[in-house]
């Protein structure tokens, strides 16, 4: 029976080990089908990724370009932020899941103006 007991408890903590977050850098779709949005899920730092067949459209934009985690954390955190898909095409929104703060994400085509991260404040 204790050796039941012990290969259940310990086939529950590989388990559990398992679905850790262990991806430093994520892609979200978004709703336009030759767009990404590619976060630095330890820092907060973002990219608009735009691909396509032709070859010609394709870049790589910067949405935030400074380390939004704190700087008293010695060692990043993989997994700290994620990103969370609006109704509106061109927003979503940015959770610190350490701390509780979000923050709206607008990215675009036209101009580099209305790309860029805006923190929402309670």
């Amino acid at each position: 029976m204790k050796k039941v007991l012990v290969v259940l408890v310990l086939g529950m903590t590989l388990g559990m080990n398992a679905q850790e977050d262990i991806e430093r850098y994520k892609l979200y779709p978004t709703t336009n089908i030759w767009t990404f949005l590619e976060l630095d899920t330890a820092t907060g730092l973002m990219w608009q990724i735009q691909y396509d067949v032709e070859g010609d459209k394709r870049f790589k934009s910067v949405l935030n370009d400074f380390e939004i985690a704190d700087g008293n954390i010695i060692k990043p955190i993989i997994g700290r932020f994620k990103l969370y898909p609006t109704q509106n095409t061109y927003n979503f929104i940015l959770l610190d899941v350490t701390v509780g703060t979000v923050a709206q994400v607008q990215w675009g085509f036209d101009d580099d103006t209305i790309r860029g991260i805006v923190d929402i404040i309670d």
